[in-house]
């Protein structure tokens, strides 16, 4: 029989949580200078001494709140990966679907404009390495394991595939039409995997 959680650890999670989603609602829309530790802890109903019991600062709370994004991120890319068909079809819809994500404020305002400057560009680096990035080194390898694409080293593969995919994304947040903007990188980055396509020999027969 599991053992029940203790109600003051439940409510420490909760407290925590709120601070997090707290802060992602106000980072996206007011951008990291323009939050303070008073607003995020009044708009989760905690005291600033509560905020302070976990986090040291403003940038501990912003690295939670980039985390908290990011997790979403991939939680997403990982179950269009899962999805019905072949392996070629999964990873062409978790890409349609990071195309959407490159649409959504909190990704545009958090990861992709403010992290950079707020945790310094290893940092932001290093955690990306954590998260985005091994989804994508993940999709490239099932690819070239499953025949898809031509025989290349992967983790060097993966890299430039994922740098594209993050000229992409800034690309995107800096667009004034971000929908035409994220229709022409989709078509794009299509080229560019159909470029990367190994070449199937013709059933038998075929024309």
């Amino acid at each position: 029989m599991a053992t029940a959680r203790p109600r003051r650890v439940e409510h420490t999670e909760r407290t925590r949580q709120a601070l997090v989603t707290s802060a992602v609602a106000l980072f996206t829309k007011k951008g990291y200078a323009g939050t303070s530790l008073d607003e995020i802890a009044k708009r989760a109903r905690v005291t600033k001494g509560a905020l302070y019991h976990h986090f040291n600062g403003k940038q501990a709370l912003f690295e939670a709140a980039f985390e908290e994004v990011e997790s979403q991120v991939v939680r997403r890319l990982s179950a269009a990966l899962r999805g019905a068909g072949g392996v070629w079809e999964t990873v062409r819809a978790g890409l349609g679907e990071f195309l959407q994500v490159c649409l959504e404020p909190s990704y545009q305002r958090i990861v992709v404009h403010e992290a950079p400057a707020v945790m310094g560009w290893e940092r932001w680096r290093e955690a990306e390495e954590r998260f985005t990035f091994g989804v994508i080194r993940q999709a490239v390898a099932a690819l070239v394991e499953a025949g898809e694409f031509i025989p290349l080293p992967t983790e060097a593969l993966s890299r430039v595939v994922y740098g594209a995919l993050s000229a992409g994304a800034t690309t995107i947040a800096g667009s004034a039409e971000q929908k035409k903007t994220s229709a022409e990188v989709g078509q794009v980055i299509d080229a560019v995997m159909q470029g990367l396509r190994a070449v199937r020999a013709s059933p038998a027969g075929a024309d």
